[in-house]
């Protein structure tokens, strides 16, 4: 059986702070030191009137300064670069990380992001054609000699990407996004992994996961061979007991936001209720876990489930 991870979302929104970077690399430190198999930096332009890094960039300073974490992409949107550019950026970090790429790509949902910096934001099965033709290319970017396509939206001719990965035959891909007619049958066909974000229930779950195996029946594709990962929450708030969660929610809440409504986003647990979750998804052959904890920047959270969860499972 593989072994069960762990990656830890990263939204730049959870770091409200004039210098982000300082908090994020902290808490990166933090993540490695106690153990996670990786970290994720969302990709967006602009988040109100908020200071947020862009991905690649932070990615690479992050990579200087750790070791052994994974460092990936919650999702890269595919917009924003062309994608025989986003091969040689990927292939790149994948060199300066000594092969700790993940890369996470989607076909973009943020009009508004589009729209402020002059990119395109077509409807919605044309921004999943132009991802999936994107990562046909990345892949031969990143494998062969000299890629060519001419394809509906991108034309690349005797591209040379050196030097390759330094994983092989490439870095990992997951594939972001829940939809089940379109986003779905891409993910069948090129991800190793896959990702819908925070599901609300596990029988919600199971049917998505029935409708990813049809799609990878249709093109001849193992549904085994893909790694199945899932949120434990929107949002992780962990505390030891019932009884210090009822003492921590007041500072957890945010003002603006009901009792009610903040439980029903929020995944509010003690370390005993998250082992039984997970073991009921690992029981669907789920491997890989991805946690947001919704105390960020501080990481008590962090340290809290490291100790009382990943060390006792694994």
């Amino acid at each position: 059986m593989n072994k069960t991870k762990f990656g830890v979302f990263l939204p730049f929104y959870a770091f409200k702070s004039l210098q982000p970077f300082d908090h994020v690399r902290t808490v990166v430190l933090e993540c490695e030191r106690l153990g996670y198999d990786s970290v994720w930096l969302d990709d967006h332009l602009m988040y109100g009137k908020h200071p947020i890094l862009e991905c690649w960039t932070t990615l690479s300073a992050l990579a200087s300064l750790t070791g052994k974490i994974r460092l990936g992409t919650m999702v890269l949107c595919n917009s924003y670069r062309n994608p025989a550019l986003l091969a040689k950026m990927a292939a790149t970090l994948d060199n300066i990380s000594n092969g700790r790429l993940e890369f996470g790509i989607g076909a973009g949902v943020q009009k508004d992001e589009h729209n402020a910096y002059g990119i395109p934001f077509p409807k919605p099965s044309d921004r999943i054609d132009r991802m999936k033709e994107a990562v046909e290319i990345i892949k031969k970017m990143w494998t062969e000699e000299k890629a060519n396509c001419h394809g509906k939206y991108y034309t690349v001719n005797d591209a040379v990407c050196l030097p390759k990965p330094r994983q092989k035959p490439r870095p990992p891909i997951t594939i972001g996004g829940g939809g089940e007619k379109l986003t779905m049958k891409v993910a069948a066909q090129h991800a190793d992994r896959y990702d819908w974000g925070y599901v609300p229930s596990l029988e919600q779950y199971k049917h998505k996961m029935k409708i990813l195996e049809n799609h990878c029946n249709a093109v001849n594709r193992d549904f085994k061979e893909m790694e199945k990962s899932c949120w434990l929450g929107g949002q992780i708030f962990i505390a030891q007991n019932r009884e210090e969660i009822d003492e921590k929610v007041s500072q957890w809440k945010p003002q603006n936001v009901s009792l009610e409504d903040f439980k029903k986003s929020s995944f509010i647990t003690t370390p005993e209720e998250c082992k039984r979750k997970i073991r009921e998804y690992a029981g669907l052959g789920v491997t890989y876990f991805m946690l947001f904890f919704g105390d960020l920047p501080d990481t008590d959270g962090l340290r809290l489930f490291a100790d009382e969860v990943v060390k006792t499972l694994n």
